[in-house]
């Protein structure tokens, strides 16, 4: 229960951070996973951000309406699109990495890098006892 509520807590902390910054979190999610995987495909994308295609399809049509990306087909492979950043994009992936950044360091306040490392295992050993 205190670790649902904790992240639940931060989730809503963070994504209010990056509103206030001009974005969402699907937004810096996908923004995040195109810039990091130059000309990704949407398959891909929806993989890394860890949602459904039709999900990303969706968030996909309105940032491409807002200016913040392109789509293009695969020259070798017409089924799949190819996803790329405009300067609109790239400039607000910056403004969002520096609102995580500023949130990031807001988290970790009072936290020594000794107890972030104890916390960091106590996850992973969290993940690993279900499973994943």
């Amino acid at each position: 229960m205190n670790l649902g509520r904790t992240a639940k807590l931060v989730a809503q902390a963070f994504d209010a951070a990056l509103v206030e910054a001009g974005g969402t979190l699907p937004v810096w999610l996908t923004l995040l996973s195109v810039k990091s995987s130059e000309l990704a495909n949407q398959r891909e994308l929806a993989g890394m951000i860890g949602i459904q295609g039709a999900t990303l399809t969706h968030h996909l049509n309105a940032m491409e309406v807002q200016g913040l990306l392109t789509r293009r087909r695969d020259p070798v492979n017409r089924r799949v699109h190819m996803v790329e950043l405009t300067a609109a994009g790239e400039a607000l992936f910056e403004t969002l990495r520096q609102a995580a950044l500023v949130f990031d360091k807001r988290l970790r306040t009072g936290l020594s890098d000794e107890r972030l490392a104890e916390f960091a295992q106590v996850l992973a050993a969290l993940r690993e006892n279900v499973g994943s």
